[in-house]
């Protein structure tokens, strides 16, 4: 086990499948406890058996990061397990694809309830634990889609966009707590998420050439920059938006 996470104590949330699994397992082995969640409590069982199949310090919490109670527990739960809080992974998020004219409301609310709202109510709930820890870091995964967009994404491209909005303005405000805030927009990646489409060659070799690594990234190409931006590696990096693509975006 390698040690830049040790002593740390982090939420992931979204940790039932791709990115925020393959994070949550990461930021283990180098050391940190772990407190997870997943809207799918069978999911969440899953990586709950893999984080004790490593040997890690982990809880779990089957919920749904758009209510408003889920970040209390979140919070609450890496207090009576692990005494602190240090670090907190956004990653839990969804989408949709409609035409503006045709984007229902509650489509939208649910898109944005999910990949800013919860953001947000974790943030704010876990700000106070960070400060009181001593400072901490807070990785928020957004999208590519934050910069750019495509037919039918205005909910999802609008709320990632958010969290990128979001990002600045909490490092900008908490920076002077020794918190630092940053944000993931991943590319073209196969998670669960994305495994339907990517699983049919047509569309697979459509995006790989797209990217410069010709090649869709794995869960594991984004965890391991969450470990950067979540360990003092990132010490001075705060309000960053990294770009984790393959190259997707040098030519649009």
């Amino acid at each position: 086990m390698a040690d830049r996470m040790l002593g740390k104590v982090a939420i992931v949330t979204g940790a039932g499948s791709g990115i925020g699994r393959a994070t949550a397992l990461l930021l283990a082995r180098e050391g940190a406890s772990i407190v997870h969640s997943d809207l799918s409590e069978q999911a969440s069982a899953e990586t709950q058996k893999m984080l004790e199949g490593t040997g890690a310090k982990s809880a779990a919490l089957a919920a749904d990061i758009s209510r408003e109670d889920t970040a209390a527990r979140l919070v609450e739960l890496a207090l009576e397990r692990f005494g602190k809080l240090t670090t907190v992974v956004n990653n839990a998020g969804t989408g949709t694809n409609a035409l503006v004219a045709e984007l229902s409301l509650a489509e939208w609310d649910r898109v944005h309830g999910v990949n800013v709202r919860g953001q947000f109510m974790l943030i704010k709930r876990a700000l106070p634990e960070l400060i009181k820890a001593g400072g901490g870091a807070i990785v928020n995964v957004a999208s590519v889609m934050a910069e750019v967009t495509d037919y039918g994404l205005a909910a999802y491209c609008s709320s990632k966009a958010g969290v990128a909005g979001l990002t600045r303005t909490v490092a900008l405000e908490y920076g002077k707590h020794g918190i630092r805030c940053n944000y993931l927009m991943p590319g073209p990646i196969y998670t669960g998420m994305t495994r339907a489409n990517f699983d049919r060659e047509e569309i697979r070799q459509v995006w790989e050439k797209k990217t410069a690594l010709r090649r869709l990234g794995q869960p594991e190409d984004m965890a391991k920059v969450i470990l950067f931006l979540a360990s003092d590696d990132a010490a001075y990096v705060t309000g960053a938006g990294i770009r984790a693509d393959g190259g997707l975006m040098l030519r649009s």
